[in-house]
């Protein structure tokens, strides 16, 4: 199991556990990692915005903040499937794998005979095969891993004339512009910002170095064929 697909694993055993929560040492044998491990993957939740927080005493360990949880919330099959469509259109693109996750836990609240009428539902929907080869699925969990944890990641990267260097660099986001997607990150070879194409990269791996957060505006304005995701109603 790679780091995040451990991260959403421990964050959903956390929202299992209720008012009861999980000690470290009942996480650590779980995943059978490290007390270290445990620990440190319980901070990059905290950052990435997860209500867990430490209880402390006799019964201490790890819970979740009731209060900051969603209530139970009812799908149709209609958008169910559109966004089963929309994560088979996404199929190996950034992120597609955190999509997928979600999905899966909506489909495993729903009622069966809703849940089949979904799955009859998509299986109209036909979308291209965007599946990514090995290496590549590779290289964008570490992109998205470095973005998640905010840490420097450590690239070999092929530029346009064929030419490899290795850089170390501060993600800020991603892209999706002219068909392309990029990572935009400042670039301490370089020393400025620069957009790195995801096919591009031979390598990436994410370090232990806090990355450095560039203020949106110094980055720019996204291009014509761009716009940010939004998540506001």
């Amino acid at each position: 199991m790679n780091r995040i697909d451990r991260l959403y694993a421990m964050r959903e055993e956390l929202r299992r556990a209720g008012r009861a929560g999980r000690t470290a040492e009942q996480l650590a044998a779980v995943f059978e990692v490290s007390l270290r491990t445990v620990k440190r993957d319980i901070s990059a939740l905290q950052q990435a915005g997860f209500p867990v927080w430490a209880r402390l005493g006799r019964t201490g360990g790890y819970i979740v903040d009731e209060a900051a949880t969603l209530p139970p919330v009812a799908f149709t099959p209609a958008e169910v499937a559109a966004l089963a469509a929309a994560l088979e259109a996404h199929r190996g693109q950034p992120f597609d794998g955190h999509g997928r996750a979600a999905l899966t836990k909506i489909l495993n609240v729903m009622a069966p005979s809703v849940r089949e009428e979904t799955a009859r539902l998509a299986g109209r929907i036909w979308t291209n095969d965007n599946a990514a080869p090995h290496g590549a699925r590779r290289m964008r969990t570490a992109v998205e891993s470095a973005l998640l944890e905010r840490r420097v990641l450590a690239l070999r990267y092929r530029d346009g004339e064929g030419a490899v260097t290795s850089r170390r660099v501060d993600p800020q986001l991603l892209a999706h512009t002219g068909d392309r997607w990029y990572l935009v990150a400042r670039c301490r070879l370089r020393r400025g910002v620069r957009w790195f194409r995801l096919d591009r990269i031979e390598h990436a791996s994410v370090t232990a170095e806090p990355a450095v957060d560039i203020p949106m505006e110094d980055i720019g304005e996204p291009p014509e064929t761009a716009r940010p995701a939004h998540v506001s109603r």
